[in-house]
């Protein structure tokens, strides 16, 4: 090879190590808009942990909310919180929450210059950040959208045809889309025509959380006499089947000496005090509410229940597993995803109380079972630790930001 040969195959490789670098410097340290339900729910909590731990990692995190996520405690340089406030005129009889909500993130995308937003909720967030998108692209700022589907919003709103075209139209919109486990990928891909691929992330544990310890002086006070402690963690909402959990402990607690902590509040309630009441069990059973230490109760747990009529994920039942708790919960939607029958827990059918009953039995009448399936649930668990998880995320959204460098407006 000639001397000017070489001379330009050195220019190339220096332009090229040039842009790598560069493109790296540009992501090393983003810029994220959050925009979620600020509830106990799944998906606020998942969106929460997600800005906490891109924000340990030297991102800047702005939420965007009516109100301050519930896991959202504790300072950190770089979280920043912008509240959506209520428009009251008289002309309107409801607040128009998809309209203050898009006029925000527009303010916040222009002057806190954001890289990228990322919405979790299809309903109505996708479609508010397309909205907020084009306003910006009028004023030559092109910001990227990735949609994080969770559940409800796809396998309720997906059966609503008078939502059906929005949430289509949104998602297609994104310039990223992410579910929350391959079964909830599948059934938007079947109830949506979608031009666009879903990229599968699971959700995460941080155990520096979730672990667990020893809570032998709370357990004493809870089961005095030492019964098994069972445990429930919800919205209480029909779809969670919470009167099952009653139905299930019922039949566990004739055989064994056991206690029951109903954890969360909802629609729910009152009709599970009726029927505990009923059934005789209530002086066994406590209904703490909303509780932000959960970590603590799932500590002296010894089997956790979910006989959920419908689960795109199951949050709470993997808080349960990286406390080493295994999980009895119906087959339903991507729970075989993250309980496997035998080695973290078990499955049944949904609404098959006998059979959960059992599983329930089984475990607490063997205490090697037992012991295998706390140490299978915590294995699971570690293979959805939240720093391997976050790392999945920031690549994603690398690769939606270097996507979408040639559409930004110059």
């Amino acid at each position: 090879m000639s001397f000017i040969g070489k001379r330009c195959c050195i220019k190339l490789l220096i332009r090229i190590f040039v842009r790598i670098t560069a493109t790296k410097y540009i992501f090393a340290n983003m810029k994220i808009g959050i925009v979620c339900y600020p509830t106990f729910g799944g998906s606020g909590v998942v969106a929460t942990e997600l800005g906490l731990a891109l924000a340990r990692k030297n991102h800047q995190v702005h939420f965007v909310t009516y109100k301050r996520p519930a896991r959202l405690s504790v300072f950190h340089e770089n979280i920043y919180f912008h509240e959506v406030t209520d428009v009251n005129y008289p002309l309107f009889d409801y607040p128009p929450y998809d309209t203050t909500l898009a006029s925000k993130l527009v303010d916040v995308i222009k002057y806190e210059n954001l890289d990228l937003l990322h919405v979790h909720y299809a309903i109505p967030h996708a479609a508010v950040a397309y909205m907020a998108k084009k306003i910006l692209l009028e004023e030559g700022k092109y910001i990227p959208v990735v949609t994080t589907l969770h559940g409800t919003d796809i396998t309720l709103v997906g059966n609503d045809h008078s939502f059906a075209p929005v949430v289509q139209f949104s998602i297609n919109k994104s310039d990223g889309i992410t579910a929350v486990s391959q079964f909830l990928k599948e059934k938007t891909e079947e109830y949506f025509d979608l031009n666009k691929d879903i990229r599968v992330i699971y959700n995460f544990i941080d155990f520096s959380r979730f672990q667990k310890t020893n809570k032998d002086h709370f357990r004493k006070a809870i089961a005095p006499n030492g019964e098994f402690i069972l445990s429930h963690i919800s919205n209480f909402r029909k779809v969670k089947r919470v009167q099952d959990v009653i139905k299930i402990f019922k039949r566990v607690s004739a055989e064994m000496p056991s206690k029951l902590l109903m954890i969360g509040d909802g629609p729910e309630r009152t009709a599970c005090e009726e029927l505990c009441r009923s059934m005789g069990v209530c002086q066994n059973i406590r209904f703490l509410g909303k509780q932000d230490a959960i970590e603590e109760l799932l500590a002296i747990t010894d089997v956790f229940i979910m006989p959920s009529g419908n689960e795109s994920f199951g949050l709470a039942a993997l808080e349960a597993m990286a406390c080493e708790v295994p999980v009895v919960s119906s087959n339903i939607g991507g729970l075989p995803e993250l309980n496997f029958d035998g080695v973290t827990g078990y499955l049944s059918n949904v609404g098959d109380v006998q059979s959960m009953s059992d599983h329930v039995l089984n475990i607490l009448k063997n205490p090697e079972l037992l012991k295998k399936l706390r140490k299978g649930a915590k294995k699971r668990a570690l293979e959805l630790d939240i720093e391997l998880v976050v790392q999945q995320y920031e690549d994603y959204y690398e690769e939606v930001l270097e996507k979408s460098r040639h559409l930004t407006v110059n």
